[in-house]
């Protein structure tokens, strides 16, 4: 009996799981479409170059332009970053290694998985990595 406990106590049951796919499902879907909504925004950024305004204020749009640009970049690179680490988190799901720490091998909190759903590393461990 007692092995069986400590097995339970390494992995998260099928129930439990189910409410973390569940839970990352619609994150994924979530960040699915914010990605795409910026990679519109950002080809629409791309398209409207077709102003005809001239001197200086057309030089200081074309600099916000831009810098609305690199913003857009930067935001859909965090976007696809956060997608993919979703995606990670279903495979781990799948595979029976979500909810492990990397780092200590101990279950990670629920608490801790519901608020960031793709960490790999529990608290404990975060915490040594920052020092």
């Amino acid at each position: 009996m007692k092995i069986s406990n400590q097995e339970e106590n390494l992995r998260y049951s099928e129930e439990e799981l189910k409410e973390f796919e569940e839970l990352i499902s619609q994150k994924l879907e979530q960040s699915r479409k914010e990605l795409n909504y910026i990679k519109q925004a950002l080809s629409k950024r791309n398209d409207s170059g077709t102003d005809n305004t001239s001197g200086t204020s057309k030089l200081l749009e074309d600099g916000a332009d831009t810098t609305e640009k690199e913003n857009l970049s930067q935001l859909a690179a965090r976007q696809q970053k956060f997608t993919q680490q979703l995606e990670n988190a279903m495979i781990r799901i799948k595979n029976g290694t979500y909810g492990i720490c990397v780092d200590t091998g101990k279950l990670i909190p629920k608490e801790r998985l519901r608020a960031v759903p793709h960490t790999q590393h529990s608290i404990e461990a975060k915490l040594k990595k920052a020092n």
